[in-house]
């Protein structure tokens, strides 16, 4: 595909590229442009020939400051779409797309949430209605492929925070826990507590023999994040990752799965911390982890990113919400992160998430039921857009205690559903 633009800029060749994945070329060069036989997008103010697509541009992508943008959300096709132009479509595709994917909102003045983070309610799709959909690729399938066939494609995420309930706790926790459960009455709680640590039976947590089988049932390809913070706090309450038990059991996940980092509470907060726990997980498993994803989704642009690209990462899966669930960057489809600031495309690829449990179960505060028809519903869309529908789950909300049965039993059916 040729594209014709009157004028190049690294905005402009950053959507292009991704939106294309390096399948259209740019041109300025009017002549060329119209002397091409093969697929061409008039990107400027006047179309040339019936042949070609035209869409005018925004001025967006010729800008190269980050200020408030006069953003009006309209109709069209069923969809919403702003940046009105003219042209064969009535909005700037592109800048439209480059804005949503940037995250181009996040860089500019907010209130933060009560973790720190930017605040879902401030979003353009949450204001207007469309975070449950992937609305680029909404727009792509639209534009340029309206008959392609669902294809469906799923990764599942585990972010393991917490390995183990019971076992390799302080003694002094264990002996505290006893006598609160002796003293409450919790007789059912104090009879599993007692049996785990006298290695009776399996830690609740340990679910990993379980999702090994589910994933060879449907041919999966999970990604694992380890919490290793070398001190625990309110948020960060993973065991010491130098308990040997803990360290065989990374080892043991690392082998058969991709396995990457869960930057603590408090690495978010210092580089220091960061590099030591990338480290950390580097001795245990023998090799420089490359993935991340934020504990409690706590980043902030461009800060998060950069100092991810520092120490050396190339892939993070932290774009979401930690608040609900939907498409914070408008796509279900891997990308490069653009760094707005600098006006560059970095190396470090981004990998969106549309799902997390702990957003079901705390955050919108759905039933089993209603998260199974959440699920469905990702599936279909991401199926019907071409794109990947990624979800994080946590493995102690995949147990079988009475509490979170239902939800384990959920995901379960989920996959039964789209793959049986």
């Amino acid at each position: 595909m040729l594209i014709f633009s009157t004028f190049l800029s690294p905005r402009l060749t950053y959507i292009i590229n991704t939106i294309f994945q390096g399948k259209a070329n740019c041109t300025t060069d009017e002549w060329t442009f119209k002397n091409y036989t093969g697929e061409k997008i008039n990107y400027s103010p006047q179309k040339f020939s019936p042949e070609e697509l035209h869409i005018q541009p925004h001025s967006l992508l010729q800008e190269t400051s980050i200020h408030i943008q006069d953003i009006e959300v309209f109709p069209w096709h069923e969809l919403p779409v702003f940046f009105r132009t003219g042209g064969d479509i009535p909005f700037d595709f592109f800048a439209a797309s480059f804005y949503l994917l940037t995250r181009y909102e996040e860089y500019l003045s907010h209130t933060k949430d009560l973790y720190g983070r930017y605040p879902h309610t401030e979003s353009l799709a949450f204001k207007n209605h469309f975070l449950q959909f992937p609305l680029i690729d909404c727009w792509y399938k639209e534009i340029f492929a309206p008959n392609a066939p669902p294809a469906f494609s799923f990764i599942p995420t585990y972010d393991i925070d917490i390995a183990y309930k019971y076992l390799y706790k302080p003694l002094y926790k264990n002996i505290a826990w006893l006598l609160h459960d002796f003293f409450s009455g919790k007789w059912a709680s104090l009879s599993t507590r007692i049996k785990v640590l006298r290695r009776k039976i399996p830690d609740p947590f340990l679910q990993f023999d379980y999702l090994d089988k589910l994933h060879a049932t449907y041919q999966l390809q999970p990604v694992y994040f380890f919490l290793l913070a070398g001190k625990q706090n309110r948020y960060d309450k993973n065991i010491t990752p130098f308990h040997p038990a803990f360290r065989k059991l990374i080892n043991r996940v690392a082998t058969q799965n991709k396995t990457g980092l869960h930057p603590s509470w408090q690495s978010s907060l210092s580089t220091e911390l960061l590099a030591e726990e990338i480290a950390t997980l580097q001795k245990i498993t023998g090799s420089k982890p490359v993935a991340s994803r934020q504990h409690y989704i706590r980043m902030e642009l461009p800060a998060t990113y950069r100092s991810l690209i520092k120490q050396g990462m190339k892939e993070d899966y932290s774009m979401g919400y930690g608040s609900i669930n939907g498409f914070r960057a408008s796509t279900s489809n891997p990308f490069l992160w653009y760094d707005l600031e600098k006006e560059t495309t970095t190396d470090l690829y981004i990998h969106p998430f549309c799902f997390m449990d702990a957003n079901a179960i705390f955050e919108q505060k759905q039933t089993p039921a209603e998260t199974l028809s959440e699920l469905i519903h990702y599936s279909k869309i991401t199926a019907a857009t071409h794109g990947q529908m990624l979800g994080i789950w946590h493995n102690h909300f995949l147990t079988d205690e009475p509490t979170w049965q239902d939800w384990k039993n959920i995901y379960a059916r989920f996959l039964e559903k789209q793959f049986c």
